[in-house]
């Protein structure tokens, strides 16, 4: 059979060939390295274990409550609603009642308490707080100054990260008692011996609840989330702070910053009064903190899944 090609389709063949026998060989290198050839498809990302958007749900839930400060109807119908959903995840829970006296008015006050696996190893405890501030005096509009604020981070973020991981610990078997306690009037004071009401309750009546340590979230759901190193956090319990951000790391969240940021006043600082070691994961960098503008479109599914994640590993692991 006579060739009828020309000889610039000839070439144009032969250069093909030498293309796929180059690309072939190439391939062959990769493989003989391990790398493979990705063809341009993208890295799978890893699994997760930690629902971020089912947490963002429970942060927006909370919000549609209204304010929760003291003595409001949003704060009670919010109890309700978050007593009922450790209820529903925890082998054990209980409110933790108390009454705060100001301006000559009492305001009834609970701590709410969840146990999973209650009596199977050392005692953990994670907290949070779930008031919100009766005032927001950061607010840039000076009218705005003593309304309530609807606290979507500053508060319902660090709850709903600890509702969700509650109700994902409940399927697995824990190497540890987990304790969640929701501190109440963490935001309620005007000066500092009015802040940490429920956190101050609570360590000055553990009974059976002292824990070998304490993890304490707080603002944990800012979009644009960063989380340095909180300093009393450091010299509370070191090592504890770089399982976390060692953790944090480990699992691709840039979030976790290995610099240290600010002293803080928090929850933590009377549970460290009372010989817990704690921590407190915080990201005080927020723009709206104490304003009107704590809303959830201020959060992120994302930023709540960078801190599930890492306390499921840490306690599923048996790391803490």
């Amino acid at each position: 059979m006579r060739n009828y090609l020309s000889s610039s389709l000839r070439t144009t063949i032969a250069i093909n060939r030498m293309r796929i026998l180059r690309f072939f060989l190439l391939s062959l290198l990769l493989l003989a390295l391990g790398g493979g050839c990705s063809c341009g498809q993208e890295a799978a990302a890893p699994e997760r274990q930690f629902d971020g958007q089912a947490a963002y749900l429970i942060l927006k839930d909370q919000v549609a409550f209204g304010p929760r400060n003291p003595g409001s109807g949003g704060h009670a119908a919010c109890q309700e609603y978050l007593f009922s959903a450790l209820q529903a995840s925890c082998a054990q829970a209980e409110t933790q009642p108390f009454v705060h006296t100001s301006g000559g008015q009492d305001y009834q006050m609970a701590n709410l308490i969840g146990v999973l696996n209650p009596g199977g190893g050392d005692r953990i405890l994670i907290a949070a707080h779930w008031d919100t501030r009766p005032y927001a005096n950061e607010d840039p509009d000076p009218a705005n100054r003593n309304t309530p604020i609807p606290g979507a981070n500053d508060g319902a973020s660090g709850v709903a990260v600890l509702l969700q991981l509650a109700v994902q610990l409940s399927k697995v078997q824990l190497p540890y008692e987990v304790v969640i306690i929701l501190f109440d009037g963490e935001d309620f004071g005007k000066t500092l011996d009015e802040y940490f009401l429920g956190s101050k309750y609570f360590a000055a009546n553990l009974g059976d609840y002292a824990p070998k340590r304490a993890i304490l979230l707080d603002m944990v759901g800012d979009s644009d989330l960063g989380l340095p190193k909180e300093v009393n956090s450091v010299a509370s319990d070191p090592a504890l702070v770089d399982l976390i951000w060692q953790e944090g790391s480990a699992l691709g969240f840039p979030q976790y910053r290995h610099e240290l940021g600010l002293a803080i006043e928090d929850d933590h600082i009377p549970l460290i009064e009372a010989g817990i070691p704690s921590v407190d994961v915080i990201d005080f960098t927020y723009p709206y903190w104490h304003t009107l503008a704590d809303t959830p479109d201020k959060c992120s599914p994302d930023s709540l899944l960078a801190v599930g994640e890492v306390l499921y590993h840490l306690i599923t692991e048996g790391k803490l």
